[in-house]
């Protein structure tokens, strides 16, 4: 059974940091791609960062640049979001998910997998 369970989600003020953490399980998580997505009230979902299988590569959208990294652990089958610097406009569901082509990273439909999210708000 194919589980992603996201965790480290919570109410910061801005200007403050968090670390989002993903544990895999159910499949070869070396075999995946994996990602960080998020989805705003009324707005649609969208890549935040992503990692290829081994590490190497990465990929942090234009709105988070410079104020979060994205990390993985192939021991732990566990990927992270360290979000520093945060700001109101981060408040989202943030969610890890799955995917086997790195040419697919931006195309949520195409995801394997998906975990069911954690909330982060950023509010004084």
């Amino acid at each position: 059974q194919v589980q992603l369970v996201e965790s480290g989600g919570g109410l910061v003020q801005p200007g403050g940091s968090l670390r989002l953490s993903c544990a895999a399980s159910g499949f070869t998580f070396k075999d995946y791609h994996m990602a960080w997505s998020r989805q705003a009230l009324g707005k649609e979902r969208e890549l935040v960062a992503a990692i290829e299988n081994f590490g190497i590569g990465t990929r942090h959208a234009n709105p988070v640049k410079g104020r979060f990294t994205i990390s993985r652990d192939n021991a732990k089958n566990t990927i992270y979001l360290q979000m520093n610097s945060l700001k109101p406009e981060d408040t989202a569901v943030y969610y890890c998910g799955a995917v086997r082509r790195w040419a697919d990273i931006s195309t949520m439909q195409s995801y394997d997998y998906w975990g069911l999210g954690t909330q982060v708000t950023v509010s004084y």
